[in-house]
Parts: structure tokens; sequence; C-alpha cells
């Protein structure tokens, strides 16, 4: 494993999917907020997804020049990605928010660690 990503364009993809993410979780875009209430995410918690999302990108970020952020980082969405299709799983939503967000982007956390962080 390398200690900075190379290629650095797919962890700067990421970074932006992820910032994307967290402003439409400020105050949640409606298939944002249905996507929570289908997996009974409490309402009390919402407001973690924004900080959460922003590190997550800020991560990304600053692990192009801090040797393992990055990776890290990507490596803790993976593993957020694994608790949401759980959690969706686990309230029978087998539905677009299952395959097309949290499985895709899913993929996508792994493509990005193998691609820039393993190979």
């Amino acid at each position: 494993m390398s200690a900075l990503p190379d290629p650095i364009w797919p962890v700067v993809v990421l970074a932006i999917i992820q910032a994307g993410d967290a402003v439409m979780c400020i105050k949640p875009v409606p298939f944002i907020a249905q996507c929570f209430k289908d997996v009974r995410f409490p309402r009390r918690h919402w407001w973690i997804m924004p900080p959460l999302k922003f590190a997550a990108a800020a991560g990304l970020i600053l692990g192009i020049w801090l040797p393992y952020l990055g990776a890290v980082t990507c490596a803790a969405l993976v593993l957020y990605f694994v608790v949401a299709i759980t959690m969706h799983i686990a309230a029978r939503d087998f539905g677009r928010n299952l395959f097309l967000n949290a499985t895709v982007m899913l993929l996508i956390c792994v493509a990005v660690g193998v691609f820039s962080f393993v190979a």
C-alpha cells in the first residue's frame, strides 16, 4: 500500500461526492429525508450526517498530503456504506436507496481504495 494516493483524481472525485452529499443533508432534500425515514434512522440524529460527510470529504482531501489519512478515510467510508446497506436490509428497504445509492457508493469507495491506495 502506498502512503499517498496514486492516482489522486479518484480520491478528489469521491471527496466532491461526499461534500455534495453533506450539503444535501444540511436540510435533507426530500429523497434523503425519505431514505432516513425508510431505514428508521431517528430524526434526532439527522444532524450528525452533514458534519460526518464533510469530515469524510476533508479526510480524503487532506489524505492527498498526509500519509494514510486518505486510506483510513476511504476505509471508514466503506464501513459506513456497509452499515447503510445493513440498515436497508434490516428495514426491508430493497428499492432504489439500497441498490442505487448505498450499493453503488460502496462499490465506488472500494474502487477508490483499491485503485488509489492498494494497486
